[in-house]
């Protein structure tokens, strides 16, 4: 809730529609069921350096799920998810250069920082200490901010990207999370470099666009995954060199020698292409891995599939700890890194590099009003690959 001053001095609280002077609408969350329903709420005024876009299509990310349940302990209610925006300028400020009305652009995961630190002078605006994320987050003038499931959205224009022609709106929102998400660890890490050996675990949201990507680099790319049954999407369809099949993620533990040990529960799903000596011939092969897994789970056995320096990044956020023995660092001097999206100039450099290389996300489009079927499935990973809510053409405030 925002606050407005009233006679005597005395502030209280305001209700969302009364926050700022324009209407908008969307859907949010009002507990930590997850449901979403219908919502009344307002935007700010176009400012100078603002740009007002008309929201057609919003991704559906997993980080929505986990805050609309509340499965990281920080939402703030009511919640409007949504930050795999895209759409068409309505309005700019008369500080605005870059865009005009009409143009298609779109909106990832933050729209504010403090502009002066340290990481924003590095283009690196994702860790700014003072960082406004485009939902569920304290807004400069003390309100909430409300994502993309909405009819439209004020943004300052140096958060807003320009959307390449040939990419589809449909397809190319999910790269303004999942796109990031992966790009920029494989650039900062150096996994875009030709001949290089890339592993990326889970063929998700996130594991399918990391194979694209790693193919568009040049490189050798093996994805590892729990399901056998995604082996011939994974090789003759998205374009990988490999496919390992490991243990359920959510119980995969180390008993003894962990790299034998990931061999035997790799074995254990009973598929005839993958075989002890398989991953054994693996280990030690891997430049680096991308795990995008977002449920807790052993990466221990991962380690050993690196090379001596090798690292390990962690895209998926599982709301519980993850189990490491040391001794799989020790071994080899590898590490351990994260990545938290990107800054602005490495997001407009991962949708241009997209669309050069003709790189989208496999979705299925769904209607506002199936928005909770969809989270439902997406916790059950029942999807291929992203959901992705047609908002230009079903979100209606009836």
């Amino acid at each position: 809730m925002g606050e407005a001053a009233t006679e005597n001095g005395v502030r209280k609280a305001t209700s969302p529609e009364e926050e700022h002077p324009r209407k908008a609408f969307g859907w949010a969350a009002r507990d930590a069921s997850g449901v979403l329903s219908p919502f009344a709420f307002s935007r700010r005024n176009n400012g100078d350096k603002d740009v007002t876009i008309k929201i057609l299509y919003c991704g559906l990310c997993h980080s929505d799920l986990h805050v609309v349940r509340n499965e990281w302990g920080r939402t703030a209610y009511p919640a409007v998810p949504g930050h795999e925006i895209v759409g068409t300028v309505t309005q700019v400020g008369r500080s605005v250069q870059r865009f005009e009305v009409g143009d298609r652009v779109a909106v990832g995961c933050m729209v504010s920082s403090c502009g002066s630190c340290h990481g924003c002078e590095q283009g690196l605006e994702n860790h700014c200490p003072g960082l406004v994320f485009t939902y569920n987050s304290l807004d400069a003038d003390g309100t909430m901010t409300y994502g993309g499931y909405s009819d439209m959205i004020v943004v300052d224009q140096h958060f807003v990207i320009r959307f390449p022609e040939n990419m589809p709106s449909d397809r190319g929102a999910p790269l303004l999370c999942a796109g990031i998400t992966v790009y920029a660890p494989m650039k900062h890490h150096g996994l875009d470099r030709p001949g290089k050996h890339l592993g990326v675990v889970g063929l998700g949201g996130l594991g399918h666009v990391a194979v694209r990507f790693g193919k568009a680099f040049g490189m050798k790319v093996t994805v590892i995954s729990s399901s056998p049954g995604k082996e011939k999407e994974a090789t003759e369809r998205l374009g990988a060199d490999a496919f390992l099949v490991s243990g359920d993620p959510g119980r995969m533990q180390v008993r003894g020698d962990p790299r034998r040990r990931f061999a035997t529960t790799a074995c254990d799903v009973g598929t005839t292409t993958t075989n002890v000596d398989v991953l054994q011939a693996a280990m030690g092969s891997m430049d680096g891995i991308i795990d995008t897994v977002s449920v807790a789970h052993d990466i221990t056995p991962l380690m050993f599939l690196l090379k001596p320096r090798g690292k390990l990044i962690m895209a998926g956020a599982p709301a519980k700890p993850l189990h490491l023995d040391a001794f799989s660092l020790i071994l080899g001097e590898k590490s351990v890194a994260g990545t938290c999206a990107g800054g602005v100039k490495d997001t407009q450099e991962m949708i241009d590099f997209a669309a050069e290389h003709n790189i989208a996300a496999d979705i299925e489009l769904v209607s506002m009003d199936r928005v909770n079927e969809a989270m439902e499935r997406l916790g059950k990973g029942d999807v291929r690959y992203r959901f992705v809510i047609d908002i230009g053409n079903t979100l209606t405030a009836a």
